[in-house]
């Protein structure tokens, strides 16, 4: 099983500065940036405020291939 990430098309739909982003969640852009591209998983604790920001459930983060 391999997750693919939804996060960079969930932040361009939710119009959120991607600064604003890292920004409540104490990291860099740089490091958002490998949530949105599968480089990293996010933290289970970050995902929360992630999926909180964006207005979806933390399962909608990630899709299983």
């Amino acid at each position: 099983m391999k997750l693919i990430s939804n996060i960079e098309l969930l932040i361009k739909k939710s119009g959120y500065k991607k600064t604003f982003i890292a920004d409540q969640l104490h990291v860099s852009v740089q490091q958002l940036r490998n949530y949105e591209t599968g480089k990293s998983l996010i933290p289970i604790d970050k995902g929360y405020i992630l999926a909180d920001l964006l207005g979806v459930g933390i399962e909608d983060l990630y899709r299983r291939e």
